[in-house]
C-alpha cells in the first residue's frame, strides 16, 4: 500500500509538471501553428489565408537583415560565451582557495534579473558618462559609439550576452571537470604532457558530450536573442542589431500582423528543430 500512496504522490508531481508544459509551452507552439496560417487583428474574425503570411515575412525588407543578424550574433555568441565559460571554468577547478567564493562571482549576473542587467550596461555603454568610455579615456583611447555605430552594436550586445550567461554555463562545464578520474591527469603528467596537452587529450575527451549538448543550448538560446535588442538599440542603427525574435516582436506589436508573425516565429522553430536533429544525431553517434 506504501508504494501504491507513494508512485501516487509521484504520479501526482509528474501530472502537475505535465500541465504546466501544456498550457505554457506546448498549447502557444500549436496556437502559433495555426495563427500562421490566418489573418486576424484580434477584433475581426480569423480567416485563411494559407501560406501568405510566410510570404509577406520573407517579402519584408527587414527579413534577410534580420535573419543575417541574428546568424552573426549567434557566430559572434560562440566566440565568447561557449569558450569563456569552458576556460573559466578550467580556472576555477585548478584553484584551491576561494574556489566557492569565485563561484558565486560567476554565477552572480545570473541571479540578476535580465532586465536590470541591460539597464547596466546601458549605463556601461553611455556616449557620456559611460564606464567603458571613461576606461578607454584613462588609457589616452578615443571613445566608441558602442550602441549608436553599426560596427560595434552587434558586438556589443554580445558582451551583454555573455556576462549575463555565462556563470550557468560555467557551472555545468565545472561539474563536468569534476567528474573527471583524476588518475588520468596522473598518467598524463607522467608521460611528461603539458597543461595544454593534458587540456587536450583528458580534458576535452573526457568532457566532449557535454560540450556538444552545451554547444546546442548556445546556439538555441542565442538564435533567439530579443532582450538585449529590444531594450539597448531597437533594432538600429539602420536595423545592424535587428533579429529575427524582434522582428516577430514588431510584425505582432507594432504592425498588429500576428500571422505574419506567428509565420515567422515557425521558420525559426524550423530552423532550430532541424540544426537540434543534427546535433543530436552527432551526439548520439559519438556516445556510440
Amino acid at each position: 500500500m506504501a508504494i501504491v500512496r507513494r508512485n501516487l504522490t509521484a504520479y501526482g508531481f509528474l501530472c502537475a509538471a505535465l500541465a504546466c508544459f501544456a498550457v505554457f509551452a506546448w498549447y502557444p507552439m500549436v496556437r502559433e501553428f495555426v495563427l500562421s496560417f490566418q489573418k486576424t487583428d484580434l477584433i475581426n474574425p480569423p480567416e485563411w489565408v494559407g501560406l501568405d503570411n510566410f510570404t509577406a515575412a520573407v517579402q519584408d525588407p527587414a527579413f534577410g537583415q534580420a535573419w543575417l543578424n541574428t546568424v552573426e550574433f549567434t557566430l559572434l555568441a560562440l566566440l565568447c560565451g561557449y569558450a569563456v565559460p569552458f576556460v573559466v571554468a578550467l580556472v576555477l577547478n585548478e584553484l584551491r582557495h576561494a574556489r566557492a567564493y569565485l563561484r558565486f562571482v560567476v554565477y552572480l549576473p545570473v541571479m540578476l534579473p535580465p532586465i536590470v542587467a541591460v539597464l547596466l550596461f546601458r549605463w556601461f555603454y553611455d556616449p557620456g558618462p559611460g564606464l567603458f568610455n571613461q576606461v578607454l579615456g584613462a588609457v589616452g583611447l578615443p571613445p566608441l559609439a558602442w550602441l549608436d555605430s553599426s560596427s560595434t552594436a552587434l558586438i556589443s550586445l554580445v558582451l551583454v550576452s555573455t556576462w549575463m550567461n555565462m556563470g550557468s554555463a560555467t557551472l555545468i562545464y565545472l561539474a563536468a571537470l569534476q567528474n573527471i578520474p583524476p588518475e588520468l591527469y596522473e598518467a598524463a603528467e607522467l608521460d611528461g604532457a603539458g597543461i595544454l596537452k593534458r587540456i587536450r587529450h583528458v580534458t576535452i575527451p573526457q568532457t566532449r558530450l557535454i560540450l556538444l549538448l552545451m554547444l546546442m543550448l548556445q546556439i538555441v538560446a542565442t538564435m533567439q536573442v530579443f532582450i538585449e535588442p529590444y531594450m539597448l538599440t531597437g533594432g538600429g542603427p539602420e536595423n545592424a542589431t535587428v533579429s529575427v525574435a524582434y522582428l516577430m516582436y514588431q510584425f505582432a506589436f507594432s504592425q498588429m500582423n500576428y500571422g505574419q508573425a506567428g509565420a515567422l516565429g515557425m521558420m525559426l522553430m524550423l530552423a532550430l528543430l532541424v540544426f537540434a536533429a543534427l546535433q543530436l544525431r552527432t551526439t548520439r553517434e559519438d556516445a556510440a
